[in-house]
């Protein structure tokens, strides 16, 4: 088993890079216009260009990251600890840099790994396109480049979970009561992130959500590996 310490848990919450598909540019409204029709030509709901331009946050070519949060774990059996940090901002590249400096510092040394849910189609990927478009180099930890499937430091529970059945999806959420994981109920669920960024501008509130993720992400972790969950008081959120 891996030492749990060597893993880093990881969430990232992405919004659309502008606020309406209004306010696109106009050679972005051409390319949204292109990508729209495909999405929505076996759609069976009705929807327009200009109504489903909330997706966007989901292409890391439309989207922008807003929150990363991270969590470690210390320690062993009931006693041990997990630490949750975030870089949040309106500043895509200030934010990426934060925590491809941290995972610079925190790299060497043992072979180390990352962990996220749905991580391998999501949030690695999506991480890796927005640091090349900001101009980043991608973190060692980070980069696909050169390697092969297996040598690749990237665990996934939704991965986990399926046990090589490539046609099951299945949510945190979903995961975390199935596996009987405590859950803190939130104000707000991942399809109202950019309603709560772009109208409401209450950054905070999606960076606690952020946070309770990495937190029911590391918690799921633990129980599949047949480890005691943190204790709550043992949970610090820096």
């Amino acid at each position: 088993m891996i030492p749990l310490h060597n893993i880093l848990f990881i969430d990232i919450e992405t919004v659309s890079q502008h606020r309406s598909f209004l306010e696109l540019p106009e050679a972005w409204k051409e390319l949204w216009t292109r990508k729209a029709e495909s999405l929505l030509r076996n759609s069976k709901e009705e929807h327009t260009v200009e109504s489903i331009y909330e997706r966007a946050a989901i292409y890391a070519e439309f989207g922008k990251i807003i929150c990363i949060s991270c969590g470690i774990l210390q320690g062993q059996g009931e006693n041990k600890t997990l630490t949750v940090k975030s870089f949040s901002g309106n500043d895509e590249k200030e934010i990426l840099a934060g925590f491809s400096g941290m995972l610079d510092r925190w790299t060497p040394g043992s072979a180390k790994f990352l962990c996220a849910h749905n991580g391998k189609e999501f949030d690695f990927p999506y991480l890796c396109r927005r640091l090349i478009v900001n101009e980043l180099p991608i973190p060692a930890l980070l980069n696909t480049s050169g390697k092969k499937p297996w040598e690749l430091n990237f665990l996934d529970t939704m991965d986990l979970w399926k046990f090589g059945d490539y046609k099951s999806y299945i949510s945190l959420n979903l995961l975390a009561h199935v596996l009987n994981v405590p859950t803190s109920k939130d104000d707000i669920d991942g399809s109202m992130v950019g309603d709560t960024y772009w109208n409401l501008n209450d950054l905070p509130r999606i960076v606690q959500y952020c946070q309770k993720d990495v937190i029911t992400l590391t918690q799921i972790y633990l129980r599949m590996n047949r480890e005691p969950l943190a204790l709550p008081e043992n949970i610090e959120i820096k």
